[in-house]
């Protein structure tokens, strides 16, 4: 059952949910985001008060979003074993996020222009079954003094202005430590633990709908795989072309099919990129996940990279290429950190 966002009317929380310490490895970086209980329900009431209008009126991110240069082609190989960890399929009750793979959705957030923006996010399998996965500037913010972006929320299964299970507060993200320091776009991606879930509650204030995971399934994780895998791509793709088409709007998951390759996109400082022949247009795509062994009946898979990046290679005008980092052993220390943090819920019992 869908949940309509309503005018939400919180009460006065005044019980500090404070951060515990954070371990992390020497590649990890991490920023904090929501660390106490008030700012996470002062976050939830940005967007689910006044009819949920911040989420309507967000608009797609459009950060370093399409890349001048790419050099499609070039050596590289995985920097150790293979990893995987399989995925949690979503429950049977109703749960979870329609047809498309298990936790996907969109992220939400505030940008440095102090205005409403979404990528696409999804939810991976942890120890405390509370991580969402993005690209790295659709959480750390590369346009303003660094650090977490404002406000960052995690949707899973959104449409048109409603939480079908619930709106996710992010509370610490953690990032490679040479995407953050050194703009190293072959890190570009970022592990984000969210609280429980909340929808409001018909008398005010908020109502707990449990961890991410236990509601809506995650999909897997995988690192160091062959670099030329067959994946498929979900995302909410917006924005128009460079010829000005604009063939989708990002109000629903979409999806390609692709087989991937090797680039380098030197102004990105990028040089063991993925990419797939894609048409998925430039705003809305970042953070689109590519996943590998995907079963559609299960709506589970393993996620192998997300969208940072889109490319027109041909020069006719529209994008054609997608690009994503490289996952191997360093992704797989930051998920390592980001999946041991406990998060709890924002809900006064």
């Amino acid at each position: 059952m869908k949940t309509t966002l309503g005018v939400l009317a919180v009460g006065l929380l005044t019980s500090g949910l404070m951060a515990a310490p954070v371990a992390a490895s020497a590649s990890t970086d991490f920023y904090l985001l929501a660390t106490t209980q008030t700012s996470a329900v002062e976050v939830a009431e940005f967007w689910l008060g006044d009819s949920g209008a911040n989420l309507t009126n967000a608009t797609p991110y459009s950060v370093q979003t399409v890349i001048d240069m790419v050099i499609l082609g070039g050596p590289h190989s995985a920097d150790g074993k293979a990893g995987v960890v399989p995925p949690v399929l979503p429950p049977d009750d109703g749960g979870g996020t329609g047809d498309g793979p298990a936790g996907t959705g969109k992220v939400f957030f505030v940008g440095a222009d102090g205005q409403p923006h979404w990528c696409t996010g999804t939810a991976v399998q942890s120890q405390y079954r509370n991580l969402v996965a993005t690209a790295g500037h659709c959480a750390y913010d590369t346009q303003g003094p660094g650090g977490g972006l404002d406000k960052w929320v995690f949707i899973p299964g959104y449409s048109a202005g409603t939480a079908p299970s619930g709106l996710y507060v992010g509370k610490t993200a953690f990032t490679h430590y040479d995407f953050s320091s050194y703009n190293d776009y072959d890190r570009d991606y970022t592990f984000v633990t969210v609280y429980n879930g909340v929808v409001p509650s018909p008398s005010g204030g908020l109502v707990d709908t449990g961890r991410l995971v236990d509601k809506v399934g995650a999909q897997g994780l995988a690192w160091n795989q062959p670099r030329d895998s067959s994946v498929d791509i979900f995302g909410f793709p917006a924005g128009a072309h460079p010829d000005g088409t604009h063939p989708r709007t990002g109000d629903t998951l979409e999806s390609y099919k692709g087989r991937m390759s090797v680039a380098r996109a030197p102004a990105l400082k990028a040089e063991e990129l993925n990419t797939v022949d894609s048409t998925f247009a430039g705003e809305g795509s970042l953070g689109s996940s590519w996943l590998l062994r995907y079963d559609k009946s299960s709506r589970a898979g393993l996620l192998n990279t997300i969208t940072i990046s889109v490319a027109d290679t041909d020069r006719n005008l529209r994008y054609d290429r997608s690009f994503s980092p490289y996952f191997d052993g360093e992704l797989a220390s930051v998920y390592s950190d980001a999946g041991t943090q406990w998060s709890g819920s924002i809900v006064v019992p």
